[in-house]
């Protein structure tokens, strides 16, 4: 263990446990409210969709990723020296596991949810025929996957203490008096299984970002080209809304890839290339953050409607009225939950089901569509 090794101080060190506890509460607390959301919706016998139980998925992976961001260092074997290190080996273990479980699941949920906007909205498959065929071997594979690669480093020991938090490596340490004292010996983990785990994480986080770019893209170009051919044709009123709600859906789309990038992104720009401490400190801050991205893009249809129908009434407080149902008492202004109201009447795009509900009988934008 070699103090101040990867950050340079114990200054930088403090800044860096700082904001990274409060991003990873923040994210831990976002994913709380869309789950809260979602199970009142199910308590109260409302519809869901695949769209909504994927982001029930993705939020609870999130949850257990970000809640290991919080707790960091309080993992960290305390022999590590680094600051507020107060763990041993089996917590350190325990985390490390954790960590990459909640971490490739939710990169697989988000995918499955691009997955899930490109198959309605270019493909025209509704979302009863999508749960019915997809969803649940989605769910399947995704937590098997998740589980199967966290395991990996398990058998060999290759969880180890890495810059104030634990994660698959190998952990090293002076070799014995009869070797050359600047040689470093491996003390615990597998080079090989470390290795694999860096090249598995890599070109999974490298493949999420590609497919939900190109989904992004594709769905992007779809409602152009019924936007030109609106312009070409006259259509009627139920082709102009669906048009209308395939452009909120797409924004909807397009608003995850863009969380997917300011966290996910930047961190495997910060491990492909060399950063100096500001850059480090830059992407542990953002990383753990796409549980409060997503949550501010998951409320944001229920928010525009709710500035609609009250004018000139800021973003920012639409989101508490609209949040404030989900959250305990003490996040009330008034810190009191006695008069509380009712929850906000749902916008189209908070659930996807009554989207292309009807695509067995029309499909009025479809390529074939004469003048």
């Amino acid at each position: 263990y070699e103090p101040f090794s990867c950050l340079g101080s114990a200054r930088n060190e403090l800044i860096v446990e700082i904001f990274q506890k409060i991003s990873g509460f923040l994210s831990a607390l976002g994913s709380y409210f869309v789950v809260s959301d979602i199970a009142r919706k199910v308590w109260h016998g409302k519809a869901t969709d695949p769209y909504q139980r994927f982001m029930v998925g993705l939020s609870l992976y999130d949850i257990i990723f970000s809640s290991m961001f919080f707790l960091g260092a309080w993992l960290t074997p305390k022999e590590t020296g680094w600051l507020w290190a107060v763990g041993n080996t089996a917590s350190c273990t325990s985390e490390g596991f954790l960590f990459i479980f909640g971490g490739v699941g939710e990169l697989l949920c988000q995918m499955a949810i691009s997955f899930n906007v490109l198959m309605l909205i270019a493909f025209n498959q509704n979302q009863e025929q999508f749960a019915k065929k997809m969803e649940r071997p989605i769910h399947i594979i995704i937590f098997t996957l998740a589980l199967f690669i966290a395991a990996i480093p398990l058998s060999t020991q290759t969880y180890n203490p890495f810059c104030g938090y634990c994660y698959y490596g190998v952990m090293y340490e002076k070799c014995s008096s009869d070797k050359d004292e600047e040689e470093l010996c491996i003390m615990r983990g597998n080079k090989t299984v470390e290795f694999v785990m860096s090249l598995t994480y890599r070109v999974l986080l490298f493949f999420v970002l590609i497919f939900c770019t190109i989904a992004m893209v594709w769905v992007y170009l779809h409602v152009r080209r019924q936007e030109l051919r609106m312009q070409r044709y006259n259509f009627r009123q139920h082709n102009t809304e669906k048009h209308k709600e395939s452009k909120r859906i797409r924004k909807i789309l397009s608003l995850y890839t863009l969380s997917l990038y300011l966290t996910y992104g930047i961190a495997l720009l910060s491990a492909v290339v060399p950063v100096p401490y500001n850059g480090l400190f830059l992407s542990r801050t953002l990383f753990p953050m796409l549980g409060f991205y997503n949550m501010l893009v998951y409320f944001l249809p229920n928010c525009l409607k709710y500035q609609r129908d009250h004018l000139g009434m800021w973003l920012v407080t639409a989101y508490f009225q609209v949040i404030h149902p989900c959250a305990p008492c003490t996040f009330s202004l008034s810190g009191m939950c006695g008069g509380q109201r009712e929850d906000v009447e749902d916008a189209p795009e908070m659930n996807f089901a009554k989207f292309n509900a009807a695509n067995e009988q029309t499909h009025p934008l479809s390529n074939d569509t004469q003048p």
